[in-house]
C-alpha cells in the first residue's frame, strides 16, 4: 500500500522545494525525519490505570505502542523519585509517520473546537517545529467511554534541515494549516 502524503512529498513536494531553494545536492532537499507524541501525566501518574490508560489511548492514535516515560533523578521540590513514571510517549518513522501525519492534516486538525491554525512560533532555530493539542477525543479512533480523564499532548516534527525557513516551507506543503498572520 502506497502512503499517499509520502507520494505527494516524493513527486510534487521535493521538486518545489529544489526550485524555490536552489538546491543542488539532492541530500539536502528537506525531509521529514520523525514525528514524536509525548503526553506528560502529572499527578495523574501515581495512579497506574490512568496512566494504562493514556498509554493505550496514544497507542492507538499513533498506531504503534507507546511507553512510559521515567524519570531520571529525584527532585525533592516536585515530590519525585529517580524510576517514578512520568509520561508517555512514541515516536514514529517511515510510513507510519507519513500516515500519521496525513491523518492529523486531513481528520483531527479540522475537528478542533475553533481551529484556526497552527501557531508559526513553534519552531525551534533548529528547523523542528512543536505544537500541543488540549484533548486526545479530537482523534477519530478514540471512544469518549473509554477514557478515564481527558489529557492533551505534544507533538514534534522532526526535519531534516537546519532552516527554519525551509522547515516552515516544508510542512506548509505538505498541507499543516498554519495560522493566517506574519510570517
Amino acid at each position: 500500500m502506497v502512503v499517499r502524503l509520502k507520494e505527494k512529498y516524493t513527486n510534487d513536494i521535493r521538486p518545489a522545494l529544489v526550485s524555490e531553494f536552489d538546491i543542488k545536492n539532492p541530500m539536502q532537499i528537506p525531509g521529514i525525519e520523525k514525528v514524536s507524541i509525548s503526553v506528560g501525566a502529572g499527578e495523574e501518574a501515581k495512579d497506574s490505570k490512568i496512566l494504562q490508560n493514556i498509554q493505550d489511548t496514544i497507542s492507538l492514535i499513533a498506531g504503534q505502542h507507546a511507553v512510559v516515560t521515567r524519570a531520571r533523578k529525584s527532585i525533592a521540590g516536585f515530590k519525585l523519585r529517580e524510576g517514578y513514571p512520568i509520561g508517555v510517549k512514541v515516536t514514529l518513522r517511515g510510513d507510519r509517520m507519513y500516515t500519521f501525519l496525513d491523518k492529523l492534516i486531513a481528520i483531527t486538525l479540522p475537528r478542533v473546537k475553533d481551529f484556526r491554525g497552527l501557531p508559526r512560533n513553534g519552531f525551534d532555530g533548529h528547523g523542528n517545529y512543536s505544537f500541543g493539542l488540549d484533548e486526545q477525543l479530537v482523534f477519530p479512533e478514540v471512544k469518549f467511554d473509554d477514557i478515564i480523564k481527558t489529557h492533551g499532548m505534544n507533538i514534534t516534527i522532526v526535519t531534516t534541515t537546519e532552516d527554519d525557513k525551509e522547515a516552515f516551507k516544508l510542512l506548509e506543503l505538505i498541507g499543516i494549516p498554519f495560522a493566517k498572520g506574519r510570517e
